[in-house]
Formats: C-alpha cells, structure tokens, sequence
C-alpha cells in the first residue's frame, strides 16, 4: 500500500478519516481529515520519514507533550498526536482562511499599521510560550495563519520537539530545523541552544518582510541566504520604504542584531518597542534621550489603545528622595474590547496587578475579559457567559464568579470549570477557601471543592448582607463589607478562626494596601487611612483621595484600577429609547439621562403609556421614581429605608407596587402613584421578592421568589391575594429556577423562563391551572417573555440577544404558529444578564419597544463614565497619607 492517504486512513481507522493532502513543508506534510469522534475537520500532519527516523517515536511524542498546554488566542493549538504505521502526526485544528504567506505573496508589502499590529499579536503569542519554557524555532509566514484578520501561529514547539528529541543527529545527518530567510545567526551556524531571541529575531524577519515585501537577508541558494544572516551588514526597513516610521525601524533593527545580548530580552519588549514612537537603537538611539517615552507595560499598551493623562497626577510627589514614577491612563482597552458593566461586580485586578479579569462585550450578552497590562490585546474566558463578580486566585492562574447564583472557579488559560455552591461574591481566602454570600450571611467552601461551612451569619440586630472584601497580612483576619440598605454599608473586622466581627468604620469595598494602609470608599469617594493590621484599628483619620469612584479594585503590589460615575451615582448613566420593530432607537426625552444603578434595574410602562416606573440611583440610594412621558418632569416615589426596586402598576394604574428591603429580606409595597398616602406594606414573609405583576382581574399578584428560605426553592414563583393572604405556589420546582413571569391580557396563559433543559427557555402553561399542560416556545434557548396587548405575540430574548416574536394560538388551546427575530439588540442597549427584572416593557400598540441605552452613544459631548488605571498607587498613599 503505497499511497499515503489510503495508508494513514487504514492506520488511523476510527480515529480520523483522511480526506486529502493540503501541502508539504519542511518537516511535515498536511493532509485535511475528519475527527470522526467529535464531528469536526481537522489539520493532520505528518512528520517527514527522514525527520521521523532520526528522531523516533517515544522521543517525540515525550517532548510534543510540553506544547499540549499553550493556551493563548493567537497560539494555533494542538489537540492531539501518535504513532501509527511508522508515521509520526500531530493534529491541529482547520483554520479556513489564508497563511500570512498567502496574503504576502498577494499584497506584497501591507499597511504599516497593520503589519505592526500582527507583529505586536503574535510577540504576545510568544511571550506566552517563552514563559512556559517553549520556543517555536521556525517562525514564517507560513506558520502564522489568518482567522478573521488576526493572527494565529501555528505548529508551535514543533520545531523544539524535533530538535530536542532528534538532538544532535540533526546535524548529523545534514537536516536543519528553521526556514533559512528566517533564522537567526546562531540557528545558521548549528548552534542547538537557541533561545527566545531566536524566535523574536524570525519574528523581526517576517515584519520586515510585511513591510518592505522580502525578507531581510535574501539570496539564490539557501546557503548565500545563511551567509548574509551570519556576516551580512544590518538593514533598514525605512531606507527602502518611508512611510516606516523610526520606532519601528529601530525595533526591528535591534530584533536583528547578530548576537542574542544584544537583541530584547524578551518578545513583549519587542512589541512595547513597536509600540513607542520614542524608541530609537543604534545610530539614532541618542534622539531620544530626554524625551519622555512612556516605557513600561501598562504605558506601551496604554499607548495603543486609550488616551494618556496628564504626565502626573491630580496630587504632587514631590517629597524628597528617589523619584518613583506614578503613571495614570484613562481607558486602558480596545474600542472593541471594552468594560461592559462598571460597577463593582464588573471587574477585578490579580493579586501582583500584571492583569485586570473584566466583564466585556459577549457573543450572547457579556462574558470575562483578560487584559494583561504587557499585551495591549485583552482575550475572552471561554465558559463565562453572563459571568460576573469575577475574583482571581493568589497565584493568578484562576479565577472564581458568580455564574447565575453559582460559584464557579476556571482556569484563565482554558480548563474544565469546578461547580463549588451556590451563592453569590466569591473571594479567594489566604487559607485555601473560597468565601462567599448565601442570603444575608458567609460561606466559605475549599478553593479545590468540597463541603461549605457558615463563617458568618445573619444577625438579628441588622439583617444586612455581608460580603467579605479582602485579608489583612498573616491571614487571620477579613475585612467585610455590611451593605445595611438605604446607600448605608459598614466595613467590618472578621476573626477567620471564630467569625467573630468587630465594627470599624462606615464605608465599603474595604482593602488593606501593603504601605499601612486600610482604602475603603465612601459617598462614591476613595478615602484612605493608616492603619495597624497587628492591632485591626485605625490610627490616623481618613482622608479623601479621589472622588466620583464607581468600584475599584487595588492589587498587593499598588496597582489601582477603578470605575468613574457621573453626578455621585454608580456609573451606570442611561437614556430612555423607544424602538421600533425594525429596531431603530430613538430617545424618549431627548437629554434626559438617569443612574440605573447596578443589577436589578428594570422599568415598566403604566397601563395607558403615559408613564413609566423605573428605578434610580441617587447618592448612593435606590429608590422608584416616576417619569412622565414623553418630555414630563420625573419625581421620586418612595423614601423607605433600604433598597426599593422591581415597580410594577396596579392594573387601573392607581398605584406602584414594589420591592423593598435589603438582599435577602425584601418584601412587597405598595404606593400611589401620585405620591399622595404613605407606603403601605403589602406582603412581609420570610422569602425575599425579586419581582412580581398583578393579575387583569386585579385579583391576585404573582412573585417570584429572589432567595432561597426552609421549604421554599430559588426563583421559584408563587402567587398571593391581597384580600385573604393567600399565598400558594405556582412553579415551585426545587431544581429549577423559574423567573421573568408574564400572563396574556385575558389572564388565561403564564409564560416564564426555565433553566429546566440545561439552558433558560421560554414556556407557556395554563393559568392558574399550571398543572394541566406545559408548552415550550423557545427552542434555541431564550429568556424574560412579555405578552404583547394584543394577546396574539409573545417576545422574548434569544442566546445572541435578538428580540424575537412568536405567533400565538389561544382560542382553543395554545399553539406557535410561527417565530420571528425582529431585529438584534445592540450592545449600547443594556440588558439584565439573567432576565430576571424588566429591563424593557411593551407599548399599547405593540409597535414599540422601551429600552434602556448607555448615555452618550454617538454624542461626542456627552461625558460619561470611564475607567483610569494607576501604577505606583502606594506611593500616593505614602504622599497623601504619610505615615
């Protein structure tokens, strides 16, 4: 059996199917195949015999197991390798596309910012592999495919299997690893211990080759080419095309240096380089002395994708010794890559600051980001969809959040997520747990998984939920922060050993900083104050730091990122829009702007449309307000103590009903609209309401359930009748969460999202009769249905945010009779990741849709919320508040 296809297929037999041979390289040929155990085609390549015969098998596969866990956006994977019928193979995904050698070869020389930014992607790439002690060896064009217009490298440490395997019977037997255009000089002259260097100096190859159209060091045999690279004179990439500008000329410049020393010390050097229109080497090194490049990490990526502040900041440090540069950025992300929530479930720093975990934007709605201060390119956390309160562990390698009510923990680089419990605000303790919040009181539960354990619990003096924020050194102690409702929160000490809590101060998000310090915020202002960690006590009065602080977060080693808010609020300014059908927006009151808050936000129309119960966040409290529609003032509605949120009308629209308290103890009241009365109290139990709507007939109210009490299971719903107190339940199934409960106009039919399929859907039951039939509307996953008047559509939101419309039969039974996405909503829109609240409602006409969008979309004057990241932040505390 000669044909090697027909000889792979029967060695490969019920592994992979070997379709046809998609090229031959130096070391390997390959062929297009199917991977018939998970449906998917995939690259297979074969070592060549003679590159397979030096270096055997067991050799081989030991060393390829070490580029297994490259897990990186621009690193190609590998998912799998062997042995079979004396050929040696290792499989990568098929990527559709082009070779950067293809494009090349077509365009001949590309536009210098988007050769620059290739290079700058794939230096990341290496850098990520250098750091695991891995070194591809024979970067090419060849070797660097093109998904999307971004960059993924390809057979990675294959080159380092070989050599290290083969070892020096490579020499032997005349067969090189490398590309000759693209070696480095110590690679050309044999020398097998070759380091990063090598890999940044091919890299520097292949961007002069993107700009100029060949390669440095050109020849007619492979052996004048390897001459040139040994002995031949430095080259410029600007003396042949002028648009190049000099930083760039000079990175690659020193990228070619003959000797290893005297190149970067690193490929992330190489990108900051590239990145910095100050940066000069060799001739013209001395040009740039003096003036102020910014040279560090943070500076470089800032450079690339936001807006540099001042040169310092708002306060002087001017005291008296060595200076230590305190750098701040405004925006420090992509425009495509941006924070999507600014609150203080949004994001988080790792413990030594080189890294920020955020939410950003999601196929779905948001996922995780990761942006590693070194790389200007964040990338998403698979697995995180609708992911928030994202905590990192000590050692920066994982990360914990809150996943629909769930702890979840997963790995930052790609690995199988561990389910802990449920619960809410993970944080990773110094002693092996993880601590979070049930209800109104503290778990912890091991980091690994296993059995949770109370560390706090409720207290009957103040019900307020505790969250736990961070350790004091030594690991003993945490410092909590009470949320008490009403805007008013208490940071707490916490004896890790006893539970034992003792009061502070008033304030939240409490951290300790390494320079004695305790940072806390108050009024949206970032305060500090010294502080004793041996004693647990303050020793010197706060003082304010920064104001208008949305959340924060300060890492170990005085790297400090934060949120900003506009007008005292949480950061979350937002416009009312309508949009219509065909999902066009247009603001309901043109440069009417309000603070949604954070989480639970939600709106809702009264009965005739002429007004709309939402609610707002004003210095720090959440209360119901009335706006009037269209252009009408708005006015504040309640005034209780704790949080107010979820409105809903009486069906004459009479009067607001709502959720108040604090989390785990909220219950329902009511109001007139016109702020006539006091509030009333309707419903007080034991359970906590997320949100609720009356029946037509003005009979009953039906709620769901927002914790989890004795008896009772999570988001389950029920239904309560104000003139007797009945309460009884609804969907009331332990093991799943029902939520986002809406009935049709007659009162007859209950539509409600489920989690009961493995996903959220929308169903639709009998009401109140639920028992005696279900129907499933949504079958690609959806969520928060609302009835449209006319009782002939229900719309709800798909998985890829599309607001879609499913004609309905209820004259005699009920029945789909067709679906429709009427349009996608896009990403300024915001939306409640689980769709439990109102975060849009239905016109009388059901031609319109009310929806909140983020203020200042498309208006340049608009100032809005930001995010500023601070290097060297210890030492404003040092300045600010002296020991």
């Amino acid at each position: 059996m000669s044909d090697p296809v027909a000889r792979l297929n029967a060695a490969l037999e019920g592994r992979y199917t070997v379709e046809r041979k998609l090229g031959e390289g130096g070391m390997a040929t390959v062929y297009l195949a199917r991977d018939l155990r998970h449906n998917r085609n995939v690259a297979l390549k074969v070592l060549k015999p003679e590159l397979a015969a030096v270096v055997g098998a067991d050799r081989f596969l030991a060393e390829i197991e070490t580029t297994a866990n490259l897990q990186h956006p621009h690193i190609l994977p590998l998912f799998d390798s062997g042995e079979a019928d004396g050929f040696l193979f290792y499989v990568m995904p098929y990527v559709e596309g082009e070779t950067l050698r293809d494009r090349v070869d077509r365009e001949k020389q590309l536009p210098v910012d988007e050769a620059v930014r290739i290079a700058t992607a794939v230096a990341n790439a290496l850098q990520h592999a250098h750091d695991r002690g891995v070194i591809h060896r024979d970067i090419k064009p060849a070797n660097i495919l093109m998904q999307d217009g971004e960059p993924l490298v390809a057979d990675f440490g294959i080159a380092l299997a070989v050599g290290a395997a083969g070892g020096s019977r490579l020499t032997e037997t005349g067969l090189s690893v490398g590309t000759p255009y693209y070696m480095s000089p110590e690679q050309a002259t044999g020398d097998q211990t070759v380091g990063p260097a090598s890999d940044t100096y091919a890299l520097a190859c292949v961007l002069y080759e993107m700009l100029v159209g060949d390669p440095p060091y050109v020849g007619s045999t492979a052996q004048a080419v390897l001459g040139k690279i040994i002995q031949g004179e430095p080259v410029s990439a600007t003396a042949i095309r002028r648009s190049i500008t000099a930083n760039v000329d000079a990175a690659i410049r020193k990228a070619l240096e003959k000797l290893p020393a005297d190149r970067f010390t690193g490929a992330q050097d190489f990108a900051r380089a590239l990145a910095d229109p100050g940066f000069r080497h060799g001739e013209t090194a001395a040009t740039a002395a003096g003036s102020g490049a910014l040279w560090n990490p943070v500076s470089i990526a800032a450079t690339l994708v936001s807006v540099v502040l001042a040169a310092a900041l708002v306060w002087s440090l001017n005291r008296p010794g060595p200076s230590v540069t305190v750098s701040q950025f405004e925006r420090p992300f992509r425009d495509d890559q941006l924070p999507a929530g600014l609150g203080d479930r949004a994001f988080a720093l790792s413990p030594d600051g080189r890294m920020l975990v955020y939410r950003g934007p999601g196929e779905a709605s948001t996922q995780l980001w990761v942006r590693r201060w070194d790389d200007p390119e964040a990338y998403p956390v698979r697995g995180t969809d609708n992911a928030f309160e994202p905590a990192v562990s000590p050692d920066g390698r994982e990360v914990a959040l809150n996943l629909g009510g769930r702890i979840v923990v997963l790995p930052l680089t790609g690995g199988p997520a561990r389910q802990l419990i449920e619960g809410t605000w993970p944080r990773w303790g110094p002693d092996g747990y993880i601590y979070a919040t049930v209800g109104a009181g503290t778990v912890r539960v091991p980091a690994t998984g296993g059995q949770s354990e109370p560390f706090t619990r409720e207290s009957t003096d103040d019900p307020g939920a505790q969250f736990v924020w961070s350790f004091l050194p030594g690991g003993e102690v945490a410092l909590m922060d009470v949320n008490l409702g009403g805007g008013n929160s208490e940071i707490r000490a916490v004896d890790l050993s006893t539970g034992e809590m003792r009061r502070l101060l008033n304030g939240d998000l409490p951290v300790y900083a390494s320079s004695g310090h305790l940072v806390f915020r108050s009024d949206n202002t970032l305060m500090a104050a010294r502080f004793d960690p041996k004693r647990v006590e303050l020793v010197g009065e706060p003082v304010p730091l920064l104001e208008n602080v949305g959340s924060y977060s300060l890492s170990q080693t005085g790297t400090l990122f934060y949120s900003t808010t506009v007008g005292g609020g949480t950061g979350n300014p937002t416009e009312l829009v309508w949009v219509t059908r065909s999902g066009d927006p247009a603001p309901v009151d043109d440069g009417w702007v309000f603070d949604r808050g954070g989480g639970n936000f939600g709106w809702v129309l009264s009965p005739d449309d002429d007004r709309v119960a939402l609610r707002m966040t004003t210095n720090g409290n959440e209360d119901i307000w009335i706006k009037e529609l269209p252009d009408g003032p708005e006015r504040r509605l309640t005034f209780d103590e704790g949080d107010q949120r979820t409105p809903f009308w009486t069906p004459d629209g009479e009067r607001v009903m709502y959720m108040s308290g604090v989390v785990g103890d909220r219950n329902l009241w009511s109001r007139a609209a016109d702020g006539t009365g006091e509030a009333q109290p309707m419903f007080d139990h034991e359970l906590s309401f997320g949100e609720g709507l009356w029946t037509p007939d003005g009979e009953w109210i039906v709620l769901r359930i927002a914790s989890v009490a004795p008896a009772f299971g999570e988001r389950d719903v029920y239904m309560f009748r104000p003139a007797d107190s009945s309460f009884v339940p609804l969907l009331a199934n332990p093991d799943f969460r029902e939520q986002g409960p809406s009935l049709s106009p007659d009162g007859r039919w209950l539509a409600y999202g489920s989690d009961e399929t493995g996903r959220e859907e929308v169903f639709v039951r009998p009401f109140p009769e639920v028992e005696s039939g279900k129907f499933q509307v949504s079958t690609e996953g959806g969520r928060q249905p609302i009835w449209a008047h006319g009782g002939r559509e229900l719309f709800y939101i798909d998985p890829n945010r599309g607001l879609v419309t499913a004609q309905v039969e209820t004259d005699d039974g009920f029945r789909v009779a067709g679906q429709e996405t009427l349009f996608t909503i896009p990403p300024e829109i915001v939306i409640l990741n689980d769709g439990s609240v109102d975060f849009y409602d239905v016109s009388a006409d059901d031609q319109r849709f009310l929806m909140g969008r983020v203020a200042g979309i498309g208006d340049e004057d608009t100032v809005g919320p930001t995010t500023v990241l601070v290097q060297n932040f210890l030492e404003v505390l040092k300045q600010r508040v002296p020991n």
